[in-house]
């Protein structure tokens, strides 16, 4: 999971937490960016991303899209 003091950053562009998740990080070294695209993308659609994560178990992101009328 993510520290808590890093979940209100996640999202910004260019941030790679403290401790990258990737083992490999000369093979996967990453730049920061996808989660600053989800975020980008999701708000485009007038919809939200919501963030549940317990350190040392796991993260889940939740997509909330609003409902198209008929």
């Amino acid at each position: 999971g993510i520290p808590r003091d890093e979940i209100d950053l996640i999202f910004d562009r260019f941030y790679r937490g403290e401790k990258s998740r990737v083992r490999n990080q000369e093979e996967y070294p990453g730049v920061g960016l996808g989660l600053a695209i989800v975020k980008g993308l999701v708000e485009a659609h007038n919809a939200s991303i919501d963030v549940n994560s317990i350190p040392g178990k796991g993260t889940t992101f939740i997509l909330n899209f609003p409902k198209i009328p008929k």
